[in-house]
């Protein structure tokens, strides 16, 4: 059970990255993490993105870090905003950074790490906004 890999420290320490990362930009993120991925990360990241409502944000500006921990798969899925407006391997060095993470079994620093990274890249081209509303929980949501 993917919760189960988590304590409720660490999933705090998670949800804090989130928060932190939020104040650097008015992208919002948030964290699936599944036992097993069925089929591509990506496709598999895009129903859980659109499932989350992630795409209802104003700016169109959610970002979505999908972990697999039996297959070992992730990806990092930026909203139709974001995409228009970052390079197109804007993601690798952040999911990079990540895996060397995850290849140790820290897969706790590796998101917060991604997530800092997300949030500090993504400053420029969204920075925070005086009136941003947190539109998206930072609760991990886990798919048994």
């Amino acid at each position: 059970m993917p919760k189960n890999q988590f304590s409720k420290a660490q999933r705090t320490a998670i949800q804090g990255a989130i928060a932190a990362a939020e104040l650097h930009t008015s992208g919002e993120i948030r964290v699936h993490v599944a036992r097993q991925c069925k089929g591509d990360p990506m496709e598999e990241a895009i129903v859980v993105f659109e499932k989350l409502e992630m795409h209802q944000t104003k700016l169109r500006n959610g970002i979505l870090f999908y972990l697999s921990l039996e297959d070992h798969k992730l990806a990092i899925l930026g909203d139709k905003g974001i995409n228009d407006n970052v390079p197109a391997h804007f993601w690798d060095a952040i999911r990079d950074k990540m895996i060397g993470f995850f290849k140790k079994g820290e897969f706790t620093e590796g998101l917060m790490e991604g997530i800092a990274l997300a949030g500090q890249q993504l400053k420029s081209a969204f920075p925070y906004l005086e009136d941003d509303v947190d539109e998206l929980s930072n609760t991990i949501s886990f798919e048994e």
